[in-house]
């Protein structure tokens, strides 16, 4: 996402020198190397740690790892985003169909699905600076979550180059504290993921 008035939204003389924050990397920044995998597992203790081991093992990293049960309570989707410079998907793909507690893997297409995170950044903020907080947060199509005197708690979803841009916005003011999810992806369509060929 392109910004044309981020020059408008300078912070004041008071708060550009705060000391710079790690910002959110684009998830898909080597989109070549990075593959989404989405994995329908059962929902039960140990699968998570049994399939993040696998990774482990074999030495790829995983670049952001989400969890949560799908419409069938006793299936969970495992949305991984895996680093495959170094060697072919193909190895852990095999590895991790022979695990009991799996039932489907898919690689999905960036192109074919909609890949999504959410990101929470608090900004302490306080007099005119709060106004071009929140004319970013607008243009970012974010929220305003949570309001105290000196600082607002902002919430945005979308892919990592608009987290990160967002980010880069807000980094001229005083970012306190960031937290952002894994990605969580959806296949494009009717079509939906099925438990069973």
């Amino acid at each position: 996402m392109t910004v044309s008035t981020a020059s408008e939204l300078a912070a004041p003389a008071s708060v550009a020198s705060a000391p710079a924050i790690v910002r959110p990397v684009p998830i898909d920044s080597r989109a070549a190397q990075r593959h989404t995998l989405s994995v329908l597992v059962e929902n039960k203790p140990g699968v998570l740690a049994r399939v993040a081991s696998l990774f482990s093992r074999r030495s790829f990293n995983i670049d952001s790892l989400a969890v949560g049960e799908t419409e069938h309570p006793d299936i969970s989707r495992i949305t991984i985003v895996v680093n495959c410079e170094h060697r072919p998907l193909e190895q852990v793909t095999k590895q991790l169909n022979k695990l009991v507690n799996v039932i489907k893997i898919v690689q999905l297409d960036p192109h074919a699905s909609v890949q999504r995170q959410l990101l929470l950044v608090k900004v302490r903020v306080e007099g005119a600076a709060r106004s071009q907080v929140l004319e970013a947060v607008g243009l970012f199509r974010a929220k305003v979550v949570d309001v105290a005197p000196d600082a607002l708690t902002i919430e945005a979803t979308g892919d990592g180059h608009k987290l990160a841009a967002l980010c880069r916005l807000l980094e001229p003011f005083d970012i306190c504290e960031l937290v952002q999810s894994g990605v969580v992806a959806i296949s494009r369509g009717s079509r939906p993921i099925r438990l069973f060929p």
